[in-house]
């Protein structure tokens, strides 16, 4: 490689992310209870521990650094995410909002494809608003409700949007994962949306059938009304709606709670101060969320400080021999910083560079690397139990990451199909541009 040299780095600053892991799940494994080490404070020794690693600096410097990560704008504007998410999903809950919705899903859909019918809902809206955590955000708490009505697993349920939201987040052509994977590999978003639609197909259609298949002989509903009122369902169709019409999210997340304290207050589900109860209760039920965004945020700095980040690349790339070699190299590269970094567009950010290298020196379309960055990156962001997206759910759900790891069949077929088409269907050689001839 070229600038190989460039990337060099130093294993043992990944070591703190070991030592997460070792506590997080070890402890879970031992205790069979995976509350049994909670993860802000896995990340907060973790974080500790990448503190006192690397001598050149001064520990205020590291300090620093720490802080500027855990500021970073991206990290910053997903606590606000999180924050006015727990105060709309607050403020929906004590209004009927979600009893209304899932009755009204009830009534909709026949029960032995409710599962299927959640997972393809949540694949439409995430399509179309480009976010999975904006989908996550506004089906997670239809689905809690769904596992409370019916006595489906919430595990089930609220990995049937996990998954919906991971099929859009990497097919949208608003999505950031989308615009990041296109635009570091020099291709057009719909080749990469055309690439990436022929692995990810196969993968939603499976889900879809094992979620028909396995909630089909579970426990039913008694065969009786369900009522829902309209009104109260419009907070969440208002939310959706705001969203896939391109609306920023925070705006739809303030417009979505101010609209459900309306509809409260309107029907006496709760007065003013009620409404600010429920806001405020919400609020401080994502505020662990919030504080672990920042905490991540802050290791990461400190790993890529450290050189963590430049040995991951500088191990895949010096690695690759032939051209399927390139294309699982790109694929292992992305999913191991995504593993590290916990957020699949920065990993794509920071592996495109050389992602785009590889693809130039083994001729590989500009297309093909751009879907395994963003295959692959989705696939393990899904996959993760400290992403933002398991973080989020897990929070609306009040269950464990765990929980939804064992149901959340999508990101596992992905990944498989994935794999299976760099195996089965190598990459066609590079088209020469007459004009510019490369």
């Amino acid at each position: 490689m070229s600038n190989q040299k460039k990337y060099k780095g130093n294993p043992k600053a990944l070591l703190p992310l070991v030592l997460f892991l070792l506590l997080f799940i070890g402890s879970g494994l031992i205790k069979k209870d995976f509350y049994a080490m909670p993860v802000n404070l896995a990340f907060v020794i973790a974080g500790i521990a990448a503190l006192v690693m690397n001598k050149k600096l001064k520990l205020e410097e590291k300090v620093d650094l720490f802080c500027e990560g855990g500021g970073e704008p991206n990290i910053i504007l997903m606590c606000i995410i999180f924050i006015l998410a727990g105060a709309f999903a607050g403020v929906a809950r004590d209004m009927g909002a979600v009893d209304s919705t899932v009755n009204l899903g009830l009534t909709i859909l026949p029960q032995n494809i409710l599962m299927a019918g959640v997972f393809i809902i949540g694949c439409f809206i995430s399509i179309s608003i480009g976010t999975s955590m904006g989908t996550i955000v506004a089906l997670t708490p239809i689905a809690a409700g769904i596992s409370q009505q019916t006595g489906i697993a919430m595990g089930i349920c609220v990995a049937a949007v996990v998954g919906g939201a991971m099929f859009g987040d990497n097919l949208s052509m608003i999505s950031d994962t989308t615009i990041s994977a296109a635009r570091t590999q020099g291709c057009e978003m719909k080749d990469k949306f055309k690439a990436n639609f022929k692995i990810v197909l196969p993968a939603a259609i499976v889900t879809a059938i094992i979620l028909a298949v396995v909630t089909s002989g579970g426990p039913s509903v008694a065969a009786t009304e369900h009522p829902y009122n309209i009104v109260k369902v419009l907070p969440y169709l208002a939310v959706l709606i705001a969203a896939i019409a391109g609306m920023n999210v925070m705006a739809v997340l303030v417009g979505g709670t101010i609209f459900a304290g309306i509809v409260g207050m309107a029907y006496g589900d709760f007065d003013f101060f009620g409404f600010i109860a429920s806001a405020s209760k919400g609020m401080m039920g994502m505020e662990d969320l919030a504080m672990i965004a920042i905490l991540i945020g802050g290791l990461v700095e400190i790993i890529k400080l450290n050189g963590g980040i430049d040995f991951l690349i500088d191990f895949v790339g010096s690695r690759i021999k032939s051209k399927r070699g390139a294309e699982f190299g790109i694929a292992f590269l992305v999913s191991l910083v995504d593993i590290c970094v916990a957020n699949n567009t920065i990993a794509i950010i920071m592996t495109g560079p050389l992602a785009k290298d590889i693809a130039d020196e083994y001729d590989i379309e500009p297309k093909r690397s751009a879907s395994l960055l963003d295959t692959f990156s989705c696939a393990f962001q899904g996959m993760i139990p400290y992403s933002g997206q398991l973080l989020a759910a897990s929070g609306l759900a009040a269950i464990s990451p765990f929980a939804i790891m064992k149901y959340n069949f999508y990101p596992y077929l992905m990944l498989v199909c994935a794999i299976a088409v760099i195996i089965i269907a190598p990459s066609r050689a590079k088209k020469i541009n007459a004009n510019t001839g490369k």
